[in-house]
This record gives structure tokens, sequence and C-alpha cells, in this order.
């Protein structure tokens, strides 16, 4: 790429990262002249980006929003994600496969040949296993709406399906929405129950945003000070207590390492070059019980006896399957 190009490159990144630019500031980051970033700034307003001159003791710039789509430029890196980014979105489950698709090749269309080639080159399949039940797909407009909701700061009425078979049934909700997250392929809305005063989390494909909006509200901070370590407490255990109902320790004849690689929840602690204490949770005890089976080691079960009895409850049924039962 031309130097001055790469320049101009570099410059137009900059003022999409931060509203106001003092000249000097720029100058400064791109190792050039104030009278040469000016000349650039002339050159991007030539290719129809608005960028509006700061009056003040120190000068400066401002990327305005346009009223058309200017030649787009982007460098490798963004190319590469834009590319990655687009073909995965199909797997996200907010229904936008299609549209994501369209987007892609609008976007192809206006890079440079040089960039347009190497996307061509960069074929992404997402290919996911298949999961134990249909991942429903959530509408472009309904995550529109919830994040809209969430970014003004304002109540949100709307309806909302239970699941089959809940004597809930539909309900009508009113909600301070807070953050819209994903988790195992859905989509969920953590928003503070005005009518339930608590915090709830909604999935996004069983709400029906209603209008208008409600009042705007102050923010609360979620339980825990961390959107991501709220949600993940809240889809641990049965109980919705935040905590796995069933805890056990054991001691596996396996590296921490090894261990730790495939361990999500639980805490490893090394206990020598092929040994190491595995605290892990679960639903239930047989559901445990499997889970720590599945390491090709031996187990020694610290506790509590719950684990052990469900340790040989498996045992005595995958003895039974397996035709070697005493007395059979």
């Amino acid at each position: 790429m031309p130097k001055t190009s790469a320049r101009l490159l570099a410059l137009l990144s900059l003022l999409q990262v931060r509203r106001d630019w003092p000249g000097a500031l720029l100058a400064e980051r791109l190792d050039i002249s104030p009278r040469t970033v000016r000349r650039d700034v002339d050159r991007l307003r030539e290719l129809g980006y608005p960028i509006m001159a700061i009056k003040g003791p120190d000068g400066g710039y401002r990327l305005e929003a346009g009223t058309e789509l200017p030649p787009l430029l982007f460098d490798d890196e963004q190319a590469v994600a834009l590319a990655v980014a687009l073909q995965l979105a199909g797997a996200t489950g907010a229904g936008i496969g299609e549209a994501a698709a369209r987007a892609l090749n609008t976007v192809r269309q206006v890079m440079p040949a040089r960039l347009r080639h190497r996307i061509d080159t960069l074929l992404v399949t997402a290919v996911q296993p298949p999961p134990a039940r249909p991942v429903p797909q959530v509408g472009g407009g309904v995550l529109t709406a919830l994040s809209a909701a969430v970014h003004a700061r304002e109540v949100l009425r709307f309806t909302y399906e239970g699941a089959a078979g809940d004597a809930g049934g539909r309900t009508s909700r009113r909600v301070e929405p807070h953050h819209l997250v994903t988790w195992g392929g859905r989509w969920y809305l953590v928003a503070w129950d005005l009518d339930r005063a608590d915090w709830r989390t909604f999935r996004a494909d069983r709400i029906s945003p209603r209008t208008p909006a409600g009042p705007r509200f102050t923010p609360r901070e979620v339980p825990g000070g961390e959107v991501a370590a709220f949600v993940t407490g809240r889809f641990r255990g049965a109980d919705g207590s935040g905590d796995w109902p069933c805890v056990g320790e054991v001691i596996l004849d396996l590296p921490a390492a090894t261990v730790s690689g495939y361990t999500r929840d639980g805490a490893v602690e090394e206990l020598g070059p092929d040994r190491c204490r595995l605290v892990l949770g679960s639903w239930s005890w047989a559901g445990l019980a499997a889970a720590i089976g599945r390491f090709d080691a031996g187990i020694e079960v610290v506790g509590p006896a719950e684990l052990k009895a469900a340790f040989a409850h498996l045992a005595r049924r995958y003895a039974a399957a397996s035709g070697s039962w005493p007395g059979q």
C-alpha cells in the first residue's frame, strides 16, 4: 500500500476511535507534522468523509455521521475480522444469517481488489455439535428493540411466553433492561423485574416487545458487579441459588494441567506431577460421578458420602449393563 494511503487509513481509524482529536495529538500518533495532518484531512473530505474542524486553543478534528456511505477503508486485520464475523453470524442464534451474507457481499463490492481477494479466500463454515434440543432463532427486530431499550435506559414492556407446560402461560412484564447476552446458543435479557422486585433473565425468543417504551431509569448494579458472573451463577444448579446443589471433591491420578483443560467450572489443585485435587459441582450426584468418571485415571473420593454412593450406584449400573454383575 502506498505510504500516503496507509497514512490516510491510519488517520481514519483514529478518528473513528474517539469523538474529538486535537490536531497536535493526531500528528504525534501518526508521527507526521500538523501540516500533513491538515492535508490528509482534506484528502479524506474529498473522499466523502464529513470531518469537522474543532475551534479552540489546540484545534482539532471530529468525524461526523454522514448522509451517504463514502468509500470504505479497511486494513488487512479489519478485513479478516469482518469476513469471519459475518460468516459466523448465522451460528449466533440471532436469525440474521441471510442478512449477514448479503452484508458481506455488499461490503465486498466497495473494497479494494487486494482486500476483496483476501476475504474471498477466507471461507469459514461454522459447524456446531447438534444441541440436545433445537436452539430457537431470535428475529433481528426483537434483538434491536431489546438492545435499544438497554442503550436508552428505558423501562421495557413486553409479553413473555412461558415454557411449554408452564402454568404461567403468557404474562405481561415491566422491566428495567440492563444487558443483552448470549449463553449456550440462546439470547437472554438480564433485567430488573419491576413487579417482582428482583433480577430476572428472560429468553429473548419468548419476548414480544410492546410500545411505547416506559420512562427512563437509573441503572442498578448487577449482583456481584459483573454480568458474566451473574449469568453464569443463574444457570448453575436447578434451585436457582447460583450454587451447584451437588459439590464433591476427588483426587485424580492425572496432571493438573490435563484436568484443567477439560474442567469448566471446577477448581483444580496440583498435588504432584501426575496427581491433582478436583472440586466440581453438578445438578445431581449421579451426574457429578459420571462427569468425574470420564477422566481415564484412578479416582479417590474425598467426599461427601453422597458422591461415594453415586459412584457405587453407577458401578452397579455399568456392571449390569456389561453383563458381568455377580450372579449373572
